[in-house]
This record gives C-alpha cells, sequence and structure tokens, in this order.
C-alpha cells in the first residue's frame, strides 16, 4: 500500500507527499506538517490528510486548521 499527504491550505489544494510505503513514514510527515500549519500566521484555514491509493482517509489522520483573521 502506498500512502499520500494531501493537503488544502487557504483554498488552494496541493500533494504535500506521495509514495510512501511506510505508514509511521507517513505519520511523522504528516504531524511535522500539521505542527508547521497551526504556527504560521499566514495560514487562515487548512486541511491535512493522509489518504491511501482509493484517497480514503487512513486511521482518521485528518486535521483541520482555524486562525482567526
Amino acid at each position: 500500500m502506498k500512502y499520500a499527504i494531501i493537503k488544502c491550505i487557504n483554498g488552494n489544494y496541493s500533494v504535500h507527499a506521495e509514495g510512501i510505503t511506510e505508514l509511521a513514514n507517513a505519520k511523522t510527515a504528516y504531524h511535522g506538517l500539521c505542527q508547521t500549519l497551526w504556527n504560521a500566521p499566514d495560514v487562515l484555514t487548512a486541511h491535512v490528510s493522509i489518504v491511501d491509493e482509493q484517497l480514503d482517509v487512513v486511521e482518521g489522520y485528518k486535521e483541520n486548521i482555524y486562525h482567526n483573521a
């Protein structure tokens, strides 16, 4: 199984990382990205997920980040 980390920051979608074969590595990258986004002053909204090859969220790893303008 391969995993990807997808993100939507202030309405702009992109793939942060893809082709990750170890779930533990995907989780580490996911948590690092979430921490960065929580601390970024220019991020108003962000959504981050770990997804599998069928684009299903893996083990509930979906973070919604909101900051007041």
